[in-house]
């Protein structure tokens, strides 16, 4: 029954998910957004309403370890395992802004998360801080949006075919929209029903399923509850990639990644009475790795502004390995002694060094492709491109 009622929250907050996915990106078009800025807020939000919904439920439901971890497996999830799969489809294109602005942003506020645990708690006034640090980004965000696309923020010219519509043309115009947001606002609120009732159903059985194998809760929020709440992430990014829309995949990834800080841990801090306890082992592994795993998008977003199928392939290469390490620090294995040393003195120092060297070399052929372009008379890269 417990494996059954785990399976259950999994597929209600898929299906959830992808109901408030499909209302709110539709919701945003009306109003006018490019595919990033939509990506990066409203998708990002409406996916990062399971991690939310999930982390309320186990904070109140006494359970602060579980929640912590799933929103750190998440973040590390939606990189190395919904990235990497998403690029092994199709390489996925980075703009420039991502890469100077956006990329950043998600790192400032995973070193801020990194901060305010290390006196053991995230108290309200933390959460607060967090919280209102992802409002400061999401509004400078759509202002940013609004001022490059002015066009894309009012109703489509009243002309067309060089004739001018009548006022009864304009009002069932207008009708139709209304009905439409309607229909999508309709698809959001039963979208979030199903998320809830999900969320609910996932951490009951998470926790009696860590109970029975004794495993801890912040294992068990680090692999099982994390994947199960990456998968609207998953399917939002796959299904952008088959529509060819990558920006709207990267976005996703890195909103979603703040919106988990910001707003599921952010907001349950704030409203938790005694805020979300936390864990040595968290503050001295899994927020450096999530803060790591972070970083090195950075460094990869500068080939060719790309993250190609060979980055792809070594993301997931690395989120198995991370599995492996909690599974075989779960069991206390024989095995986790040796296995630890050599990613810490092989593995680790080979990839930090690769990462420099393709940035180095990536910054250098910009470099060079600017000093040749720009006497030319060509103008820089645009912000967009």
């Amino acid at each position: 029954m417990t494996i059954l009622l785990l399976v259950a929250g999994l597929v209600l907050l898929a299906v959830g998910a992808e109901s408030l996915v499909r209302g709110a990106r539709s919701l945003a078009r009306t109003i006018g957004m490019s595919s990033l800025t939509v990506g990066l807020t409203v998708v990002s939000f409406a996916t990062s309403t399971p991690e939310l919904a999930v982390s309320a439920d186990a904070v109140f439901g006494g359970h602060p370890a579980l929640a912590l971890g799933n929103i750190l497996g998440t973040n590390i999830a939606n990189i190395l395992l919904v990235l990497g799969l998403a690029a092994l489809l199709v390489p996925l294109g980075v703009k420039s802004r991502v890469v100077r602005t956006d990329i950043p942003a998600m790192v400032g506020l995973s070193v801020v998360l990194l901060l305010v645990t290390l006196d053991g708690t995230i108290s309200r006034f933390d959460g607060i801080v967090l919280l209102a640090a992802l409002l400061a980004y999401v509004t400078m965000t759509v202002i940013v949006s609004r001022r490059r696309y002015p066009s894309r923020s009012v109703p489509a010219p009243a002309v067309a075919g060089g004739t001018t519509k009548t006022g009864n043309e304009l009002v069932d115009a207008s009708g139709l929209r209304v009905r439409a947001v309607g229909v999508n606002l309709a698809l959001v609120a039963f979208g979030v029903a199903l998320l809830v009732a999900g969320a609910h159903l996932l951490v009951n059985a998470a926790s009696q399923v860590a109970a029975v194998l004794g495993v801890s809760d912040l294992i068990i929020g680090l692999t099982v509850v994390a994947i199960g709440t990456s998968l609207p992430e998953l399917a939002t990014s796959i299904m952008a990639v088959i529509k060819g829309e990558r920006d709207l995949a990267v976005g996703n990834i890195v909103g979603s990644n703040m919106f988990n800080i910001g707003v599921a841990i952010g907001m349950t801090a704030t409203i938790a009475p005694h805020g979300i306890d936390v864990a040595p082992a968290v503050i001295r592994f899994d927020l450096p790795v999530m803060l790591a795993v972070s970083l090195a998008l950075l460094p990869i977003t500068f080939t060719g502004f790309a993250v190609s199928r060979l980055e792809g392939a070594l993301f997931l290469g690395y989120y198995g390995a991370y599995i492996s390490y909690l599974v075989l620090e779960a069991t206390q294995h024989d095995a986790l002694v040796p296995y630890s040393v050599a990613m810490f003195w092989f593995v680790v120092p080979i990839t930090a060094l690769w990462l420099i060297l393709a940035a180095a070399y990536a910054l250098h052929r910009r470099r060079v492709r600017y000093e040749r372009i720009l006497p030319e008379g060509d103008q820089p890269e645009s912000d967009e491109r």
